[in-house]
């Protein structure tokens, strides 16, 4: 594993791990695991340590705000960044794992956010697929029925009372998400009310960008995911309107296990079942050509 700083003239450095198949190994490709909201690099590396064993140079990375891509010593109050901001920063990992593979297809597997923000990518051109992980519509009318009872306390007293005292989110102390950047949050919370999420929340111009992505996308829906339902991953999926695309439903009976939820899937657990699924999609998506 390499640490890296992705340095742009837009923003602080974005903090991002590479991890490369054993020296002399046939490279497959590169993959771009994309993270949830508030959710560190970290958690992902288990699995992006597998998949580089498959063939695949594999990067995580935090967000600007988030994890090690907050500067050291810096406070989030004030901090600048919103969604927009976040998908600029999901491009300039696709364009440092450009130069480590530049001949080779690039996928990305996002995790609930991580499968949102990729019709706003610049770097579109370069992907060859996306698996998407837990994913789907923020709106809140699609989340499921558990969090939908409690979330419009979130947008509506929880998120607003709290930016505006402390500059930021504090998601650590009020248990909820984690800490975030206050454009990230509002800019969030603007969504999740819009019930076409992104692309009604911010119009034309977001609706067109997706409608243009031209990638396939798999998107990979946990039957007992406490967060996302079946219709809003659906939301999701044709938020992508003219790319190829398709749902899996998967219920932890397929597995025979008690659980998989929004966070399983990328437990070691899961290693023999869910992210070799993960790996024969990666193989089964088309070439670059077909898809750019």
């Amino acid at each position: 594993m390499q640490s890296l700083n992705l340095v742009s003239s837009d923003g602080p450095p974005v903090a991002a791990r590479s991890f490369r198949p054993a020296d002399g190994s046939p490279l497959n490709g590169g993959v771009v695991i994309g993270g949830a909201m508030g959710v560190r690099q970290d958690y992902y590396e288990p699995f992006a340590r597998w998949l580089a064993d498959q063939g695949y140079v594999v990067l995580t990375f935090d967000y600007r705000g988030v994890g090690d891509s907050l500067p050291l010593g810096r406070s989030l109050r004030g901090f600048e960044a919103d969604l927009f901001a976040w998908a600029r920063d999901f491009d300039r990992v696709i364009e440092a794992l450009d130069r480590e593979v530049p001949a080779l297809p690039i996928y990305l597997i996002g995790h609930s956010l991580g499968a949102q923000l990729p019709g706003l990518l610049t770097q579109r051109h370069r992907v060859a697929g996306l698996v998407s992980v837990a994913s789907g519509s923020g709106y809140w009318r699609d989340n499921a029925p558990a969090l939908r009872r409690s979330v419009l306390y979130l947008w509506y007293v929880l998120v607003p009372i709290a930016t505006l005292l402390f500059g930021y989110f504090p998601g650590r102390r009020l248990g909820k998400v984690g800490d975030l950047p206050r454009g990230v949050m509002l800019q969030w919370r603007r969504w999740c009310l819009n019930p076409r999420y992104h692309v009604g929340a911010e119009g034309a111009r977001v609706r067109d960008r997706f409608a243009s992505v031209r990638f396939p996308l798999v998107a990979l829906s946990m039957t007992d995911d406490e967060m996302m339902t079946e219709r809003g991953t659906r939301v999701l999926v044709d938020c992508y309107a003219n790319a190829p695309r398709r749902i899996e439903r998967i219920a932890p009976a397929d597995l025979q296990v008690p659980r998989i939820g929004h966070f399983g899937f990328f437990r070691h657990q899961f290693q023999s079942s869910l992210w070799t699924r993960a790996a024969a999609l990666l193989r089964g998506f088309p070439p670059v050509e077909q898809t750019a």
